[in-house]
């Protein structure tokens, strides 16, 4: 979403904008997830040169602030790296979603969407969510530009209005996004986040109502905090009651039962009545979520205007983080045997606890020596190792035996792994 400017870089609402971290509040919301704006330092453009990304050719102008350290991310996808924590968190949501909410045919009632595109137009990314020219989240201090009508999107709601332009009612989207942010461990210019967007017909939020044939979706009023004026109160009462059920049945299943929520009042402007979702982990209240009733102008604009609906939007790092107990969002992109492997479960549903490792890459050490003929066993020498190393050394492993065609002895080669833990 595009609310003001990432808050958070590991965790961003997904939704029409993103809102990521603990901001303040207010009118610079940009996505459901926002950060602090970057300090603007843009790199010189020599005239007529081009950016190559995607198999496409770009050219380059004054907006354009792209840097290879960022494009060199566009394509890594590591919410679609099968046993990657993000991507373990995308299939945990897309089977609660298939399960949870199947269509009259069997099928499931949302689409998913994660391969799109990361590079979108600066209309996708900002007009059709009804971003203000004047916004602040259109900043390039915040933004990567390949020029100015083209970016690398902010958040998976640039994608939003083409999939209601197509006909879908109800999908899921995952992709990477990018925000210039600062450096530390909770922020990061890549991360990825996954929205919903669900809309009703008359005939399908009134099912099962009372007197529901003669209630409507729309009327011609004022606009208060509570509804926007072409909502009826009725029907934006029940498309917030759904939202909320629907999240709430989420995060308890990634989080289990007996989980503590509350929803506090914000801002977006894709979204009103908009709401931010906090849960109690471990004693503490945890943003997760930013989330409302879609603005029904952008639904209008989309040729959807006999509907009525709410999205939400949430940052894949920002739950792996909480739900595996990483500290670093740089990890996740560490191709560190020792960081992966920690992930590949039998089931998507299995409580991972992440072990930290040391920042430097383990040291491998070959050793050989003599044994002598009698009285010595393996663990012999397991136990002098753990004795001298402690839990530095991650694994010992036999790699090959010698013996001396004369000499009553053998000689064995021993690979150690060694683990710097700092």
């Amino acid at each position: 979403m595009v609310g003001s400017a990432l808050r958070r870089g590991s965790h961003a609402y997904v939704y029409l904008v993103s809102k990521a971290g603990h901001i303040s509040r207010g009118h610079q919301h940009q996505a459901w997830h926002s950060r602090p704006a970057a300090v603007e330092c843009v790199a010189q453009r020599a005239p007529g040169s081009v950016v190559e990304l995607l198999g496409k050719s770009y050219p380059q102008d004054d907006h354009s602030n792209l840097t290879q350290k960022v494009l060199a991310r566009v394509g890594r996808n590591l919410h679609n790296q099968q046993h990657h924590p993000l991507w373990l968190i995308k299939e945990r949501v897309k089977d609660h979603f298939y399960k949870q909410y199947v269509g009259r045919s069997g099928t499931p009632l949302f689409s998913v969407h994660d391969n799109l595109s990361p590079v979108v137009t600066t209309w996708q990314n900002f007009d059709s969510l009804l971003i203000p020219a004047e916004h602040p989240s259109r900043k390039k201090g915040d933004n990567y530009y390949l020029n100015r009508t083209h970016m690398l999107r902010a958040h998976t709601s640039a994608h939003q209005w083409d999939l209601l332009h197509a006909g879908l009612d109800a999908f899921l989207v995952v992709g990477d996004v990018y925000r210039r942010d600062q450096i530390d461990s909770q922020h990061y210019p890549v991360f990825h986040q996954l929205e919903a967007v669900r809309l009703f017909s008359k005939h399908e939020l009134f099912a099962g109502i009372e007197d529901g044939e003669s209630l409507q979706l729309f009327e011609q009023s004022s606009r208060s905090t509570h509804k926007q004026e072409t909502h009826t109160m009725e029907a934006m009462k029940l498309v917030e009651f759904d939202l909320k059920q629907t999240l709430t049945r989420l995060m308890t299943h990634l989080f289990g039962d007996g989980l503590e929520i509350r929803w506090v009042d914000c801002y977006f402007p894709f979204t009103h009545p908009s709401f931010e979702m906090e849960i109690n982990f471990r004693g503490e209240w945890l943003e997760v979520l930013g989330c409302g009733v879609m603005e029904q102008r952008l639904v209008n604009s989309a040729g959807a205007q006999d509907r009525i609906g709410w999205a939400f939007g949430l940052g894949l790092e920002r739950l792996a983080m909480i739900l595996y107990d990483i500290h670093d969002i740089r990890l996740f992109w560490s191709e560190d045997e020792r960081f992966l492997k920690q992930f590949r479960v039998a089931n998507i549903n299995q409580k991972v606890k992440f072990q930290p490792l040391s920042k430097y890459p383990a040291l491998i050490n070959d050793i050989s020596f003599w044994l002598p003929s009698e009285t010595y066993t393996e663990n012999d020498f397991y136990d002098l190792v753990r004795t001298i190393g402690g839990d530095l050394v991650e694994k010992v492993d036999l790699i090959d035996k010698f013996e001396h065609p004369k000499l009553p002895v053998q000689q064995c080669t021993w690979d150690a792994v060694f683990e710097v833990l700092l």
